[in-house]
């Protein structure tokens, strides 16, 4: 009889969203006539830049002409029109990241959950709490050690490194999600330091970078010195571009990030997870991968900033709101989310609750990413304008009538 990997049953019976949904149906199913506002996942609801678009249709038309047609893309990390494109962009906002480190991916998710392949199951995981379910749910699936570094109100939502605990693999995500709030370039400088003292390996999530405005927040962790030797960073296009039903973002592996093996050998992290998805993965459609390279050109990031500011004056106008309100939050500047605490010190999920039933809005109970959330709230930019200010006056009349 097959046995099963029973790290698996380590896992919370329910993935934090489908709870969610479940409440969601059964409020809806009390009350057909509530006309429910959805703030809680970070989906993007603007259409797709045009230029974009035309991209891919264009790619589209390729693959219907015996001349242009493409089939198996020869190295599996990317056409090397795409990666000499993300190459480029990265370099505009100071990142030396050459495209041959770059690897085309179906979104930063994936290979979030599936890095942890080319790593043993007896390294340690520091993880920082709150945290993006994937970090610790994938490790968690391969029997690891997961140790947590505390983000909290006292600083700020942005844990730094304790020099008396050792870590392997870090995970860091700037801006964080769900909590909002941004690593300076100082603070990551510390997180470098650390990484080096104890050999390890950053892994640097930075799906959120095209958020950022304030130029002391980097829009990539190669932006700092020392990181080529310690960090893998992974990006995505889903909430820069609009690409969360496309799929397509990047994972960068510098040149020198090494390991030593068992036998004492230097070995390339970048070789062995090139390794590890040509045996697994078969990459991204070309016609996705024509799409995904218009975003880079100076249209196509002309374009999807315009969606990205309509985002942006989203999270302002909650952000006000919570001010109005004398609400504490992080986020909501440099970042699509706006990280709340919940009033009169309710529990997370219990505000879930008094949100839906008086209110018909949905967020995100900051329980559902870790201990530290605890308390605390989600709210996303990501919404159609008018709805955003509609929720916000239902929201703001719940907070008058609690005090």
């Amino acid at each position: 009889m097959p046995q099963l990997n029973e790290n698996f049953l380590r896992l919370e019976k329910n993935y934090l969203f489908i709870n969610i949904a479940k409440k969601i149906a059964a409020f809806k199913e009390a009350h057909p006539e509530a006309d429910i506002i959805r703030m809680g996942i970070g989906d993007v609801t603007l259409p797709i830049a045009p230029v974009v678009i035309e991209a891919m249709k264009k790619g589209c038309d390729e693959m219907g002409v015996k001349e242009t047609f493409k089939g198996y893309e020869d190295s599996g990390a990317g056409y090397d029109f795409l990666r000499e494109a993300v190459s480029g962009y990265y370099k505009s906002f100071g990142a030396d990241v050459a495209p041959d480190e770059i690897r085309i991916n179906d979104g930063a998710k994936s290979d979030c959950g599936n890095i942890v392949d080319i790593f043993g199951d007896d390294n340690t995981i520091l993880v920082t709490d709150p945290a993006y379910p994937v970090y610790v749910d994938s490790n968690l699936m391969s029997g690891r050690k997961i140790i947590y570094a505390d983000s909290n109100e006292e600083n700020g939502f942005a844990a730094m490194p304790d020099e008396s605990v050792h870590a392997d693999i870090i995970y860091l995500c700037s801006p964080n999600n769900p909590t909002g709030s941004v690593y300076t370039r100082t603070q990551l400088k510390e997180w470098i330091a650390y990484a080096k003292k104890n050999n390890a390996i950053i892994i640097y999530d930075s799906a959120y970078e095209a958020f950022i405005t304030d130029p002391d927040v980097p829009r990539s962790i190669f932006c700092i010195e020392g990181a080529k030797e310690c960090c893998i960073e992974m990006c995505s296009l889903s909430k820069t571009a609009g690409f969360t039903g496309m799929r397509c973002g990047y994972t960068v592996i510098p040149e020198a990030l090494k390991v030593i093996a068992s036998d004492g050998t230097e070995v390339s992290v970048a070789q062995i997870w090139g390794r590890r998805q040509g045996s697994k993965f078969n990459g991204v459609s070309y016609p996705v991968q024509c799409a995904a390279a218009a975003v880079f050109t100076p249209e196509g990031l002309k374009q999807v900033h315009e969606n990205i500011a309509y985002y942006q004056e989203n999270a302002r106008i909650i952000s006000d709101t919570m001010t109005k309100l004398g609400v504490k939050f992080t986020g909501g500047v440099n970042s699509p989310y706006i990280w709340f605490k919940c009033p009169n010190d309710m529990k997370s999920w219990d505000f879930f609750d008094l949100m839906l039933e008086k209110i018909a809005v949905v967020g995100t109970p900051g329980a559902g990413f870790g201990k530290n959330g605890e308390g605390w709230f989600r709210l996303t930019s990501f919404g159609d304008r008018q709805r955003t200010i509609e929720a916000m006056e239902r929201f703001e009349k719940l907070v008058s009538d609690m005090k």
